[in-house]
């Protein structure tokens, strides 16, 4: 176990290193009395520059693929920011969001899937990948349903891309369409594919916003679960299939959520002090999530995504703008 944890250290040094470039570069940005160019956006770019221009020597791999670790301990840690009794007055609203939101992005993703005459293994790949919780809810369903190791790895690469694009756009075109926080931060939780990429939007638009898109993200996250069951089941052709289905969906279950959730409660009922958290957890959480955002651009492989192809991008893409389409929809009728 030491010596797997000592094998992140590099790949977690490269985007200490990424992440204290783009806060530098972010502020030298001035215009008037504010950074407009947020050091969240800026470290993806970064990390996709770096990854795709020089060839990365392998002992970083390691750590740059563990860099989810760093961001659940930030988003925790985030946690005791977050007033859970304002959430939680408003989850009817949240819940019919993100089930609505669910349902026709994963019927649509199916039928357009279909209508291109891809695999239906890699449809439901693309649908679990959008409408769920990213690259997490492909590796959770892929063995599954017995995919191929290409499907698995072009809708991988087709969820990181749109993914990416939906980080560095969402939040400029919710500022220039005037949005509110509290909007951005429903939209964000709902439309964006995974956990690393609905915090890094949900925060380059503003703290509140980052917030209540980590929520809604986390909550989200729990039906990762039972529609890897409901898919397994469908695909279920013996006991041994059934028996690794278990296991799987408790090794892939977001169990950090517990911790999340518990740091909010404390935070709400005044356990930890405003000054703490403000002083200490607040910029450490922040930080954690920087790191997780500078993995986030390290894990972008455009090379990859050259050897997609054409058809499931396109597919991503549309899937991608129906589901910001549907929650964008509800968001406005929910008003």
């Amino acid at each position: 176990m030491i010596q797997v944890w000592r094998s992140y250290l590099p790949g977690w040094a490269l985007m200490v290193l990424l992440s204290l470039c783009a806060l530098f570069i972010s502020q030298l940005v001035v215009v008037g009395n504010s950074h407009p160019l947020e050091a969240s956006a800026l470290v993806v770019v970064l990390g996709i520059i770096l990854r795709n221009s020089w060839q990365l020597p392998s002992y970083f791999y390691p750590g740059i693929k563990a860099a989810e670790k760093l961001l659940v301990l930030g988003i925790v840690l985030m946690g005791f920011g977050l007033n859970y009794q304002k959430v939680f007055a408003e989850s009817t609203d949240i819940l019919t969001l993100i089930l609505v939101t669910m349902l026709v992005g994963f019927c649509s993703i199916l039928v357009l899937s279909h209508w291109a005459r891809l695999s239906s293994k890699l449809g439901i790949l693309l649908s679990c990948g959008t409408c769920i919780c990213g690259g997490t809810a492909i590796a959770l369903v892929a063995p599954l349903i017995k995919a191929k190791e290409e499907e698995t790895s072009y809708s991988v690469a087709v969820i990181a891309l749109w993914g990416v694009v939906a980080v560095l756009l969402y939040p400029a075109l919710g500022t220039w369409l005037g949005v509110s926080s509290h909007e951005f931060g429903l939209f964000a939780g709902t439309a964006i594919h995974s956990t690393p990429q609905v915090v890094g939007a949900g925060f380059i638009f503003s703290e509140d916003a980052g917030k209540l898109a980590t929520a809604v993200k986390l909550v989200r996250n729990c039906f990762m679960a039972p529609m890897a069951l409901l898919i397994a089941l469908w695909f279920a052709r013996s006991a041994t299939v059934g028996e690794a289905s278990g296991t799987r969906l408790l090794k892939a279950f977001p169990w950090f959520l517990f911790g999340y959730f518990l740091t909010s409660w404390l935070g709400t009922q005044g356990y930890v002090s405003r000054e703490t958290y403000k002083d200490y957890l607040e910029p450490s959480g922040k930080f954690l999530i920087l790191l997780g955002m500078a993995g986030v651009g390290l894990n972008t492989d455009l090379i990859s995504l050259r050897r997609v192809g054409w058809m499931p991008l396109i597919i991503g893409m549309i899937g991608a703008i129906i589901v910001a389409a549907v929650a964008a929809g509800i968001i406005i009728w929910l008003r």
